[in-house]
């Protein structure tokens, strides 16, 4: 089973630091991973950081975090960067950014880090809205960590629970995702499977939102970006002769 992790919060500013994040994620198992990059990230920062990865087999894929405080901001922001990234997360910060989000076609995941259940947006509604669209819920396991800490632990696994049933009652899919910014916050793609269980995501749900929720998003995004890709389930064929 290949294994990816859709949010690797490598540092672009400092290699370094990038390289040893890379390097324990190929340690611990992932063969896949997605950095979050700012709008004015350069070429040549991520020529390097594809090289990076690449020598240590991880296949490195381009994300974009949006945080809109509006819709019209969202529709905004993917308008001028959906194409340059492979993948598209949205914070849902409100109501009707959720709805937005969900509905859009061009957005991968959904992302909902407050510990105020009030603030959290994913009901019923917006599963239905995803499930149509294709759009998965990112659960990520820097925050489910950090809870730890203190008790807000507590009302967030509460909060995952209700969340987590109602992806899979609607079909959404669900991509497990580390939001590790240094190395000693990875875990092995099967401890977070365990932790999985807190917020009642059985052990073949939890792996699948590890492995191949998370790559078919890579793949479908790659597909679009083809020059041959005109809509979902169409394709330009060039005929014989033709440039």
């Amino acid at each position: 089973m290949k294994f990816t992790d859709l949010h690797l919060c490598a540092p672009i500013d400092n290699l370094e630091q990038a390289k040893r994040l890379f390097t324990k994620s190929a340690e611990l198992g992932y063969t896949q991973v997605g950095v979050p990059l700012p709008h004015g990230f350069t070429d040549e920062v991520v020529d390097r950081l594809r090289q990076i990865s690449g020598e240590l087999r991880l296949d490195f894929v381009t994300r974009l975090d949006l945080a809109p405080r509006s819709p019209g901001e969202l529709l905004s922001g993917l308008r001028r960067f959906r194409r340059r990234f492979e993948v598209v997360s949205v914070l849902c910060s409100s109501k009707p950014v959720a709805r937005q989000a969900a509905k859009d076609r061009r957005v991968d995941l959904l992302c909902f880090r407050s510990f105020d259940p009030s603030k959290r947006f994913f009901d019923r509604a917006e599963a239905e809205l995803a499930s149509a669209s294709s759009a998965a819920f990112e659960i990520d396991m820097a925050q489910v960590l950090s809870s730890f800490e203190d008790r807000s632990g507590v009302g967030l696994f509460s909060r995952l629970r209700r969340e987590v049933a109602t992806a899979n009652s609607s079909g959404v899919p669900l991509v497990i995702s580390s939001g590790a910014s240094e190395p000693l916050l990875l875990r092995k793609p099967k401890d977070y499977a365990a932790l999985g269980l807190l917020f009642e995501l059985d052990e073949t749900r939890a792996l699948q939102a590890l492995s191949e929720n998370p790559s078919i998003i890579v793949e479908r995004s790659r597909s679009k970006q083809n020059s041959e890709y005109v809509a979902p389930g169409v394709r330009l064929v060039k005929t014989r002769g033709e440039d």
